[in-house]
């Protein structure tokens, strides 16, 4: 990409791009095998396309839809863009037990969860407890959400990723609160 004078994103080692004459930007995000390309000129984006297709076996699947677990919506008419996870964050409740049938909430975080690191384990048996409680990769989970298309959880992610080396039950029923107000709002998304 460098040779085709594009460059490298100092903020996301994924993206590429370049100023083109009429001082707009093409943008290429590259992440594994997923590719995206944006510009407001077709032109552009299909010169690219050839040129990538001439040196690497591509698939081309017309206007992106989903990347990277987000699902992309438009209004061309209104000139809006929408991101969400939908679909992502319904995996993440159904693989660590929030179902249906679980009442939802209506805030990121209840008032009465005040976490410290006195709710840190201080006995054998809940230490063994908390080790079965896949706490790391909830929090994981929801740290990707937060980054992607949820800024609404980033508060709470932060103050419960305090506690990753360290979680207590108290800990783990406010990650399950997060989940729970994930489940509430489902249709969240970034609006840009």
């Amino acid at each position: 990409m460098k040779d085709q004078k594009y460059k490298r994103s100092k903020y996301d080692h994924c993206v590429y791009l370049r100023k083109l004459k009429d001082g707009s930007y093409i943008y290429l995000l590259l992440y594994v095998d997923d590719m995206l390309i944006a510009a407001k000129s077709q032109v552009e984006i299909g010169r690219l396309k050839a040129q990538l297709s001439k040196e690497f076996e591509m698939k081309d699947l017309g206007e992106a839809k989903k990347i990277l677990g987000m699902e992309i919506s438009r209004d061309r008419e209104r000139g809006k863009l929408w991101l969400s996870q939908k679909q992502y964050l319904q995996k993440v409740l159904q693989r660590f037990g929030i179902h249906e049938d679980i009442k939802p909430v209506s805030t990121p975080l209840a008032p009465h969860l005040k976490l410290s690191s006195r709710l840190s384990p201080t006995i054998d048996e809940e230490r063994e407890y908390m080790k079965k409680v896949p706490y790391a990769n909830v929090v994981g989970s929801l740290m990707y959400a937060m980054v992607c298309t949820r800024p609404d959880i980033s508060q709470v992610v932060n103050v419960v990723s305090r506690y990753m080396h360290d979680s207590g039950k108290g800990h783990w029923q406010a990650v399950r609160w997060i989940l729970r107000y994930l489940q509430n709002t489902l249709d969240v998304g970034i609006d840009i």
